[in-house]
């Protein structure tokens, strides 16, 4: 079972992810104020996200064409062993661990806008 996390905040108005047996386990609001980066709103809508594995590719990319390009928004989730990061446009996948993958993803989230805080995910 895929696992991951998407911000309501992340979306493109008006745009639709819609990704067969995906389904929201957990939402909540989040003030993330102190570490919203340039162009984020203070207030973040959390949705903890669930699916089964091989769903993973139709994940990455409904959200690769969902997610805002200005601002520094990426979604990332679990699948197996591996490990999913998705940014406006493009997707990431590398094996849990892979510190030379993690790091070349990390640098293409800052060369996208990331702010260096939020570049924390696990794997």
């Amino acid at each position: 079972m895929l696992r991951g996390r998407i911000l309501a905040e992340s979306l493109r108005p008006g745009v639709v992810v819609e990704v067969p047996d995906l389904r929201v386990v957990r939402m909540w609001r989040e003030d993330v104020s102190a570490g919203a980066g340039p162009g984020q709103p203070p207030v973040w809508t959390l949705l903890d996200v669930e699916a089964p594995d091989e769903r993973a590719g139709e994940l990455a990319d409904a959200l690769a064409g969902a997610l805002l390009e200005e601002g520094g928004w990426y979604a990332d989730f679990q699948v197996g062993a591996d490990h999913v990061v998705v940014f406006a446009g493009r997707s990431f996948r590398y094996r849990r661990g892979d510190e030379p993958a993690r790091a070349h993803v990390a640098a293409y989230g800052r060369s996208v806008g990331v702010p260096e805080h939020q570049l924390d995910w696990k794997g």
